[in-house]
């Protein structure tokens, strides 16, 4: 007996490849249920979203576990079941789910995991990566500890000149009372 092939439609390959072009261009996938949201509540928040950079989509699930087998992602087929929307997100993934899970207090999404520079992070290891600063803020800190050093030698040198010029002055006014 023949096996039986079956030929998947033309508007579901399109789909797929939609995805697939849509998820090539970022690093970053936070999978969120959006079960509750208004149109307006989602509107609100990819605004606030798009802030970082990020983009907030809906996505079919069947679809989207296709297109990221295709572009040879890990397995994230635990958090694509339910209704997803994937927040994707390119540099500021930190700022994103900090963003996402602010938005959480006030409405019905929830966090299910993510997928970050090719490791999957589960809904309390992102919430945990939320917590960390941002590479800006981390950059700044860096920036002020390695500018330290070189502040404190300007203060001290400049104590040394303005010491002296203290002591000259002190000699010239008891010069000039004498």
């Amino acid at each position: 007996m023949a096996e039986h092939v079956t030929k998947p439609q033309p508007y579901k390959v399109e789909a797929v490849g939609q995805l697939k072009e849509k998820f090539g261009g970022f690093s970053g996938y936070i999978f969120t249920d959006y079960r509750g949201l208004t149109v307006e509540q989602i509107t609100n928040l990819r605004g606030a979203l798009r802030k970082f950079g990020a983009e907030y989509k809906v996505v079919k699930n069947n679809f989207a576990n296709i297109a990221f087998k295709e572009l040879s992602r890990p397995d994230v087929s635990q958090y694509l079941v339910g209704p997803t929307a994937i927040a994707l997100t390119q540099d500021e993934a930190s700022q994103v789910a900090k963003s996402l899970l602010d938005f959480a207090k006030e409405t019905t999404v929830k966090i299910k995991g993510g997928l970050l520079d090719g490791q999957v992070f589960d809904g309390k290891q992102m919430e945990a990566f939320s917590r960390l600063p941002s590479r800006a803020e981390l950059i700044s800190k860096l920036m002020g500890t390695m500018n330290a050093p070189l502040q404190n030698l300007v203060y001290a040198m400049n104590g040394v000149t303005s010491k002296l010029v203290r002591t000259l002055a002190a000699v010239a006014d008891k010069k000039k009372q004498e």
